[in-house]
């Protein structure tokens, strides 16, 4: 229990909240979490952070943070990898189409699509007044299981846009009604590890969730799972209005994530740790909240044309960006 001990030693008032973007750093099928080394997996994922992604990402292999050697991401220590499903249309015919992905209206213009990355304390509106323990090298995990056919845990959510500052009401599944914003999907992590298991055989059972809806202030971590770790999130804007005329005439909702999910239950997201050396520890310990943490306050941090420089090489080659007549490893 030696991080507990730390964490217990370190008890002093901390006030950290990031909130940043990362564009995309590629697109395709491919799940070195869940189908380690198999190209292509089964469905198709939308991965941002370092370029030290690849299909196997094996932990033996070293720390992320050293292994990179550019990042999506705003701040140019964080080497992690966080990707989701990708949301398709499915239009009346049959035939499907790749939704796009939009920047969040908080971010710099000119990011290419990407998520929103939050490391939080306590909610969305505060900091917290309690220490946390950053990750460590080697550490992941997910959240959601893409065979969930019921609301599988809170945190897991959808947002019907009226614009893109659109934060509430948040839907356990799809809109029923077309957006005028487009929709946002939410995905928030456990914070509660157990001190000891940087990864567990189904990445989630070295975490423990006391999340809540929205952006609130978690429980507090059980005796199982003491230590209490940043509260990770990830928010991804799709440009679902191009499609907005083109819904079922018997109304039926028309989307569906990548795993041919059209219920959204089983939405899902998957994180690797690769922040720099003590990058993270440090931005937890400072007293900045989003953009404040930028340049050099504590951490660096680059522009979006460096952003959206970052990528990797196409590992999969299929077409993902026409109308297509099955989704990607679906229609085996």
């Amino acid at each position: 229990m030696k991080w507990l001990s730390l964490t217990l030693a370190l008890a002093v008032p901390t006030q950290a909240a990031l909130r940043f973007g990362c564009s995309t750093l590629t697109i395709q099928r491919l799940d070195p979490l869940v189908e380690p080394g198999k190209v292509p997996s089964a469905h198709l994922h939308q991965i941002v952070g370092g370029n030290a992604f690849n299909a196997s990402m094996d932990p033996a292999a070293g720390d992320l943070g050293d292994k990179g050697t550019c990042t999506t991401c705003t701040f140019s220590e964080d080497f992690s990898n966080y990707w989701t499903a990708v949301m398709f249309f499915k239009h009346p015919n049959g035939t499907y189409k790749r939704v796009p992905i939009m920047q969040n209206t908080a971010l710099p213009d000119g990011i290419n699509g990407g998520m929103t990355i939050y490391y939080t304390q306590q909610d969305f509106y505060s900091n917290g007044n309690q220490q946390i323990t950053a990750f460590k090298p080697g550490f992941r995990m997910t959240v959601g299981t893409p065979t969930a056919d019921s609301k599988y845990g809170p945190g897991l959510k959808f947002v019907c846009l009226q614009d893109k500052g659109t934060r509430f009401p948040e839907l356990d599944d799809f809109p029923t009604q077309p957006c005028r914003g487009g929709i946002m999907t939410v995905h928030h992590f456990p914070a509660c590890w157990d001190g000891k298991n940087l990864d567990s055989p189904d990445h989630q059972s070295h975490m423990y969730n006391t999340v809540k809806d929205a952006f609130q202030n978690s429980g507090p971590c059980p005796a199982s799972h003491p230590v209490r770790v940043p509260q990770v999130a990830y928010e991804t804007l799709w440009d679902t209005t191009q499609f907005n005329g083109m819904w079922p005439t018997d109304g039926s909702q028309p989307f569906t994530l990548s795993y041919d999910d059209n219920k959204g239950f089983g939405t899902h997201a998957d994180y690797v740790f690769g922040w720099k050396a003590d990058s993270l520890q440090r931005a937890m310990d400072s007293g900045c909240m989003f953009n404040a943490c930028e340049n050099g306050n504590p951490l660096k941090s680059q522009a979006v044309t460096q952003m959206n420089a970052c990528t990797v090489p196409e590992t999969v080659n299929e077409d993902i960006d026409s109308w297509l007549t099955a989704l990607p490893g679906m229609g085996m």
